[in-house]
């Protein structure tokens, strides 16, 4: 299973069907969900690449990688899927994400928690990273998404 090629970045929880711009599983926003089968390889990359670059920054605020390949061989063993050309920050989410409730040293995993999250469990520290990142997604889309398609609204008015 590892080796299987992640094709999308959907976890299977959309949530854009309710209405969300931002999907709260993925953090991909609406018209990406909608349209990824029609987006180029380029255009796949991008989507990627700002999902992995939010979803680093707030995995190493709460996170160090210290052994990334220990980190690798451990989601190897147990079939956790994880994109290898990503960051080890976006490895260590997949496997919180996937073990948070079984997990009880995380230093086997070549990853440990910083010291002011130490005192949490480990579902509540990937509870926080999935509420920050959607956050975090969310600010993206309305800063930099949203006044765009609202110029293009006014703009085919005219």
């Amino acid at each position: 299973m590892p080796n299987q090629r992640i094709k999308t970045p959907c976890v299977g929880l959309c949530s854009t069907v309710y209405g969300d711009q931002v999907c709260r599983g993925c953090k991909r926003f609406h018209h990406e969900v909608i349209n990824w089968n029609s987006y180029n390889d380029e255009e796949k990359r991008a989507v990627w690449l700002r999902l992995e670059v939010l979803l680093v920054q707030v995995m190493a605020a709460k996170v160090e990688v210290f052994d990334a390949e220990c980190l690798r061989m451990q989601l190897e063993q147990r079939q956790i899927r994880f994109v290898p050309q990503q960051s080890p920050y976006c490895w260590a989410y997949q496997l919180i994400a996937r073990g948070a409730r079984v997990i009880n040293q995380l230093e086997a995993y070549g990853m440990t928690l910083l010291p002011e999250f130490r005192d949490w469990t480990l579902p509540d520290v990937r509870d926080a990273i999935d509420r920050e990142f959607f956050l975090l997604s969310e600010a993206h889309y309305e800063r930099y998404i949203a006044p765009r398609f609202l110029r293009e609204g006014l703009d085919s008015r005219v």
